[in-house]
């Protein structure tokens, strides 16, 4: 069975785990959940020293715990997917049959990074096949693109907000390429005025938080992937509503815009 109260963060890349869903993992955090952040890659050649301290820092702010591999999985453009994805499997399901998590959050499998949707792939796989320590819960974000089936509201304000940046400022050089300050809070606030209304149905009511992270919960029940019920938060009992009847199994194997048509440009790691 799943250890209650363990949450495995899959990210790509250092920085992963303060953009793609902080506000939801830092409210399981103040709930006594324990975060671990696996950090599957650390950026290109010649930056992982840096960015692993940058890591250290930013997790150690967020009250995280840290799992990093042996070797950095190779995620940049020109790296081999296929055999990135094999050592992401691999990865993943060794983490997560070590340490059985309840629940497992990473990006979405059309989240347009490449290395963002091959960790997704890799976590779809991973507890497709029952690999993941009895795990059979998934929260996904969106960073690159949006979640197309938002169900879970996290609504939170201006001291969490400073909270998530705080932690996120550890990541100093990437920050200074780009300020992925500005991501975390313009997206927040977007989704405050528009989040209510994706989730729960157009015209319901908007919330008065002035910030909102969202995210799709996907639930894997008798070999079927099921979408989550819409809701907001309950730090306090986070998994505790069923699965809608929705099925999303194809939604998840559908291929991406990226592998179809490529990513724009050169990708950044």
């Amino acid at each position: 069975m799943p250890t209650a109260r363990t949450v495995l963060h899959v990210s790509a890349h250092p920085d992963d785990e303060l953009l793609g869903a902080p506000a939801a993992l830092f409210a399981l955090r103040d709930a006594g959940w324990a975060i671990v952040n696996l950090a599957c890659g650390l950026g290109r050649d010649g930056q992982h020293a840096r960015r692993e301290a940058e890591l250290r820092e930013a997790c150690r702010r967020a009250g995280f715990e840290l799992e990093l591999p042996a070797e950095p999985i190779a995620l940049s453009r020109s790296d081999d997917p296929v055999k990135a994805g094999r050592r992401l499997v691999e990865l993943i399901a060794e983490t997560a049959a070590r340490l059985r998590p309840a629940l497992i959050v990473s990006p979405h499998p059309h989240d347009r990074h490449p290395a963002h949707e091959l960790v997704a792939r890799a976590v779809r796989d991973v507890i497709a096949d029952q690999r993941a320590g009895g795990c059979a819960r998934w929260w996904m974000w969106g960073v690159w693109d949006d979640l197309p089936l938002p169900t879970i509201a996290v609504g939170f304000d201006r001291r969490r907000l400073d909270e998530i940046t705080g932690a996120l400022e550890a990541h100093e050089r990437e920050l200074e390429r780009n300020d992925y300050r500005r991501l975390v809070r313009g997206r927040a606030e977007m989704n405050a005025a528009r989040g209510p209304e994706l989730i729960f149905g157009f015209g319901s009511p908007g919330r008065s938080e002035p910030y909102l992270e969202l995210l799709t919960e996907a639930v894997l029940a008798s070999g079927r992937w099921l979408l989550g019920t819409p809701r907001r938060l309950d730090p306090a009992s986070p998994l505790g509503e069923p699965p809608s009847g929705v099925e999303i199994g194809d939604w998840l194997q559908l291929e991406s815009v990226t592998q179809r048509y490529g990513a724009p440009g050169a990708t950044r790691e």
